[in-house]
């Protein structure tokens, strides 16, 4: 399969898989400071995933998959929009926020960050390798890794706001009645041009 793959296929799958590892890596080493179980349990759960998501790229890679539809595993979230949780919109009262100076200061606020800012560069890293491949069944599994990283994003995202660690700031109402006013639908003809 190697020699079917483009070379910009190959240099982009070959970041993914880095990313891939790194993450794993990155979230093995948050387990044991985590201490809220729910937190855990999101953990412990995208950690399964990306293990399952890695094995399923690397036996596709090697021509073990090939022929067999790409599959997203499941996460709990994948494919799916979560709506459990509606989002708290608005500050209230935040936290200042600085750097700690020493390992030992870490809590659940900064393993679930850097678990976000994981899942969140994870999907810009995939859709731009499914922009480069040609092949494509890696291109569908490329784009469903992307759609997944964005799914697990949201969903440490919906703990965080819970949690008041991730609060969303809002305009005053007339602000954002005139941004969202500001754009128009446009005229449509058969061809999709107004004339």
């Amino acid at each position: 399969m190697a020699d079917k793959l483009g070379a910009h296929e190959v240099l982009e799958l070959h970041e993914i898989m880095m990313d891939s590892i790194n993450g794993i890596n990155q979230f093995e080493l948050y387990r044991p400071h985590v201490r809220e179980q729910q937190l855990r349990s999101i953990l412990d759960n995208q950690i399964q995933f990306m293990k399952q998501e890695y094995n399923q790229l690397v036996s596709t890679l090697q021509g073990k998959g090939i022929g067999t539809p790409a599959r997203t595993i499941s996460t709990g979230v994948v494919g799916t929009t979560p709506s459990a949780v509606s989002p708290n919109y608005g500050l209230d009262h935040p936290t200042p926020q600085s750097p700690n100076q020493q390992t030992n200061q870490l809590d659940d606020r900064d393993i679930a960050s850097g678990m976000l800012g994981c899942a969140k560069s994870s999907a810009l890293l995939r859709m731009h390798g499914a922009l480069e491949c040609a092949d494509p069944q890696i291109r569908q599994m490329v784009l469903e890794g992307a759609q997944s990283c964005a799914n697990q994003a949201y969903e440490i995202w919906q703990y965080m706001n819970q949690q008041g660690y991730y609060q969303v700031p809002t305009l005053q109402a007339n602000t954002q009645q005139t941004m969202v006013n500001l754009y128009q639908p446009t005229q449509q003809t058969q061809t999709g041009f107004t004339q």
